[in-house]
């Protein structure tokens, strides 16, 4: 379950070649990277490093119920910060990282929830004040020295924003308990009171942008209202106006209450309406402005209107390009396996990119699931289904577990009962490889590089770096052992950098469009071409899913005559005029180099 040692050793030489694992090519304008050429790290600021002690109560006074921090609760503010985050670029870029995804950092409302069920905004999604840092993470001079530290570095900052919905602040007459049910268009239309046969309201309303003036009273499906005392409690000071918000209730997440509904009480708002779409323009123009950000993940993509995205996303683009940052990232999360489904918003919504739900479940079920590697192959088929088909799918983001679903490790225990340690690290490292190799922008959650596995998804999944005072994350049975913390000798934070730097040296493997070559309908070999279009040679990847080591001849381009190994033992010459011989250790990846 090892790699070959020869391969490691000129790993090890790449390595050590390479100024923080940036490849001189890739380091020396930051800028003119392409989406493809990062590898991204996904953490929560909460949840990474302590480095100001003195903010972790956000200078709120009175109990955690009022501040929100505990650090023995795992719904709770745990203590990681902005200025921890900078503190430890050297350990993200040692690692082989170029591109860091910051976890929402506006300030949130503290605590929320019904009585005996509250938890706290740690996670960044309850937003009150768009315009500013959460006072539990640090300042905004704290996010400047943090962005201007990584490009320092030549690394990037994404900031992860949220469009759909604000914190929970709106409340509904009808519903003391904050459970209002979905009322849709149809039975509850904008033009009626009560329903159907009610009062009528909003008189030459019809949804069209000309005519939202008309939409002067909100409680056409419930009555909305602002507690008192947090009749300004959001900024700025338009998203106060319940005007600007659904007020539908719950969603089912079904049908066009994805879109209207609320979802754990939080308001969503009407992204539908002028004043919205201008209002988040300039919400999230100013963030580029003022920190020259390199890009968002967008939180939510599918809860929102296509119209807004196709005007937003442009915006952001326009925004970005005229201070300065020509390849300003836009990806979006929608929560969904299938291809097709994550397709439509590259092609309806217009994103430039989503992140790949498709690729996370593809490499669960051949590695936890026991599926052949053709599941793989029938995953990248669909690649032409995205805007600019498969070149267009280089820029997807590629994960194996996030903070909400939880950890890959996590979900190989759970479908492997019994599985041990040593083959475990190994499906996670060949996970690992899987999402650096094969086409994509890899991103690397938090943890995952210290072993962690979680017991679950959501909070079970947020386990902090920095030493923690709650009880499940002190559990937690992690792979590959080690001290924990930030660890630079733990197996699989020397994994990812080997992986890094094989791919940061290789531009077929960011760049290359890919071509499948091999699958089985079994575990076993699963074999795929990189190339970029107009250059000689190929470079390609094999791996092997199975638990005992195969052998076997790999379609190639006949030019491909002369190979030398970039990752594992590899043969110099071709077998024959299109075809190369490998062998591949038991849960493991080669790859090979080919030239004329």
């Amino acid at each position: 379950m090892t790699r070959q040692a020869g391969g490691m050793q000129r790993v090890v030489a790449a390595i050590a070649a390479m100024a923080g694992l940036v490849a001189p090519a890739l380091a020396a304008d930051f800028r003119q990277r392409l989406p493809q050429d990062e590898v991204v790290y996904f953490l929560l600021p909460d949840r990474f490093e302590n480095g100001d002690a003195s903010n972790d109560r956000g200078g709120i006074p009175g109990d955690r119920l009022r501040h929100g921090f505990d650090a023995g609760d795992k719904g709770f503010y745990n203590g990681g910060d902005l200025k921890g985050v900078t503190s430890r670029l050297a350990y993200l870029q040692d690692m082989g990282v170029t591109a860091i995804w910051l976890g929402p950092v506006y300030r949130n409302r503290p605590v929320q929830g019904q009585s005996g069920r509250e938890s706290a905004g740690y996670h960044g999604y309850w937003i009150t004040d768009f315009t500013d840092v959460d006072p539990h993470l640090g300042t905004r001079a704290e996010l400047k020295t943090l962005v201007e530290a990584a490009h320092g570095r030549g690394m990037k900052v994404y900031l992860d924003i949220i469009t759909n919905h604000t914190a929970d602040v709106i409340r509904y007459r009808e519903c003391p308990a904050n459970d209002c049910v979905y009322r849709g268009r149809g039975p509850f239309p904008f033009s009626r009171r009560g329903g159907i046969e009610g009062t009528p309201i909003n008189a030459g309303f019809d949804g069209s942008a000309a005519r939202f003036s008309k939409l002067v009273r909100p409680d056409y499906a419930w009555t909305p209202f602002v507690p008192k005392g947090l009749e300004r409690a959001k900024t700025p000071a338009w998203l106060n106006d319940p005007i600007f918000y659904h007020n539908r209730g719950e969603t089912t997440f079904k049908g066009e209450s994805s879109r209207d509904g609320d979802f754990a009480g939080l308001d969503d708002l009407m992204t539908e309406h002028p004043r919205v779409v201008a209002g988040m323009i300039d919400i999230y123009g100013q963030w580029i402005d003022d920190f020259g950000i390199d890009g968002f993940r967008i939180d939510t993509a599918r809860h929102v209107n296509p119209e807004f995205w196709q005007a937003f996303v442009p915006a952001m683009q326009a925004r970005a390009a005229a201070r300065g940052i020509p390849n300003f990232h836009v990806f979006g999360e929608v929560f969904d396996p299938d291809p097709a489904v994550l397709a439509r918003f590259t092609r309806v919504d217009r994103y430039p990119a989503v992140l790949d739900f498709a690729f996370q479940a593809a490499v669960t079920d051949v590695l936890g699931k026991g599926a052949g590697t053709d599941r793989l192959a029938r995953l990248f088929d669909a690649d032409a289904l995205y805007e600019g088909g498969e070149a267009g799918a280089l820029g997807l983001p590629t994960f194996l577990g996030n903070h909400d679903m939880g950890r890959l490790a996590w979900m190989l225990r759970e479908a492997r009962p019994g599985i041990g340690d040593d083959e475990l690290l190994a499906r996670i490292k060949l996970g690992h490889a899987m999402m650096f190799l094969l086409r994509g922008q890899p991103v690397i959650y938090s943890g995952d590089e210290q072993g962690f596995a979680g017991t679950g998804g959501d909070q079970s999944a947020r386990a902090p770096l920095f030493a923690s005072a709650v009880p499940e994350y002190r559990a937690d049975r992690r792979i590959g052992g080690g001290p924990g913390g930030f660890d630079a000798g733990h197996p699989l934070y020397r994994e990812v950098q080997a992986l890094a730097a094989v791919r940061a040296g290789d531009v077929a493997l960011r760049r290359g469009l890919q071509r499948v070559r091999l699958a089985d309908a079994a575990p076993g070999l699963f074999a795929v071409s990189r190339q970029v279009a107009g250059t000689t040679g190929e470079t390609l990847v094999v791996f092997n899913t199975s638990m005992a080591a195969i052998t076997a001849p790999v379609e190639v381009d006949v030019a491909s005559a002369r190979w030398r190994a970039l990752l594992g033992a590899c043969p110099t010459t071709a077998a024959a005029p299109g075809s190369l011989v490998v062998t591949v250790p038991a849960l493991a990846t080669v790859v090979c180099e080919g030239g004329r």
